[in-house]
């Protein structure tokens, strides 16, 4: 049965055949000739393959969307453990993927705009140095990973030992605190020999006045008394040469400087000192950076970070405390000179030792 271009022509019709609104064309008013021109451009407008590929596509994306969150509430509401867990790896999956975009921006921006590292903004020379660390540590997981059915014991170590094969973006918050308490306090137990193997290099100085500074600045920090930050800066043409500059240390010492930057110590002296001497010179440009921007700029996470990095745990501060402290330490690093980074290593012990106790008179 046969449909007349009468019917076919009129609104309603158009919207049945080909599912638009109507195109206002009055009774009679149209010819078979139009008709076909109009269904033409009406059926390659809303049903070209690129859009219905997309439109397959954003159904399947919408389907697996709302499968994850049923699989998601069903997780939380019968694992309750396994649900923290996925859901922290998950997000932690999502924090590292945003994190390798910024850097590859970063990146480029450095190699199209020849932009050196010292002349990037605080916030993206500590990105790199953050993921650069992150990336270090992920290795070993990664290696273990690639033989056959080795993901399998790859998920269990990472249950057993999350602080040491995982990287911060997979720890929860709790681990978070827990985790940088517990590498703080195996920092800290070196603290004291530190110390202690200035006071050896004592006799070693000809001049009697830095002799007496120092001396009374050791004897200060290990009674307990937070230093000035003027006391620090007296003796600091100590530390460029003899007997306290980086390439003047004994070995045993600088293994001792290592546990400052979690930096292993089982290399030869060579290879520690030159690893040292990078990572005072890399805190040296992060402090310039930070100088610039102001410590106030900084939002509370990244201001306990920044206490943390640099000697002082932030977890047991509150964030005036770590202000304050920062702002000293700023005040400190923005005098010293490349040739004096051996002191700024020993300022991670000097001012954060006995913070936040009163200062010393």
């Amino acid at each position: 049965m046969s449909l007349s271009w009468t019917w076919v022509c009129r609104g309603p019709a158009l919207v049945v055949l080909y599912g638009i609104q109507s195109v206002g064309l009055k009774r009679g008013a149209c010819s078979p000739t139009v008709l076909r021109i109009n269904a033409s451009l009406t059926l390659c407008k809303h049903y070209s393959s690129s859009k219905a590929r997309l439109g397959l596509a954003g159904r399947v994306l919408s389907r697996l969307q709302w499968a994850n969150q049923k699989y998601e509430k069903f997780l939380q509401r019968r694992f309750p453990r396994f649900y923290i867990l996925y859901h922290t790896f998950m997000t932690g999956f999502r924090l590292l993927l945003k994190d390798a975009k910024e850097v590859r921006v970063i990146k480029t921006k450095m190699i199209t705009g020849k932009v050196q590292f010292h002349e990037l903004s605080y916030r993206e020379m500590e990105k790199l140095r953050q993921f650069r660390r992150d990336m270090i540590k992920a290795i070993p997981l990664v290696l273990i990973s690639i033989p056959p059915f080795a993901n399998y014991l790859v998920f269990v170590l990472m249950y057993l030992f999350p602080r040491q094969l995982l990287i911060r973006h997979f720890w929860t918050p709790q681990q978070q605190v827990e985790f940088q308490g517990i590498y703080h306090a195996c920092r800290a137990q070196k603290y004291a020999s530190i110390l202690k193997g200035l006071m050896k290099a004592v006799p070693d100085i000809n001049d009697r006045q830095l002799q007496s500074k120092l001396l009374d600045l050791c004897n200060k920090v290990q009674s307990g008394t937070h230093p000035h930050v003027l006391e620090i800066q007296s003796v600091r043409s100590l530390f460029s040469g003899l007997p306290l500059g980086l390439k003047r240390l004994s070995v045993d010492h600088m293994r001792l400087l290592c546990s400052l930057f979690f930096l292993t110590s089982h290399l030869p002296a060579f290879f520690i000192s030159r690893r040292l001497n990078s990572h005072a010179l890399e805190l040296l440009q992060l402090d310039r950076s930070l100088s610039r921007l102001g410590v106030n700029q900084l939002n509370e996470p990244e201001l306990r970070q920044a206490c943390y990095l640099r000697g002082v745990n932030s977890a047991k501060l509150s964030t005036n405390e770590c202000q304050r402290w920062l702002h000293q330490w700023i005040q400190l690093s923005s005098k010293l000179k490349e040739s004096e980074a051996s002191l700024l290593l020993h300022s991670m012990v000097l001012l954060s030792s006995n913070y936040p106790k009163p200062l010393c008179r």
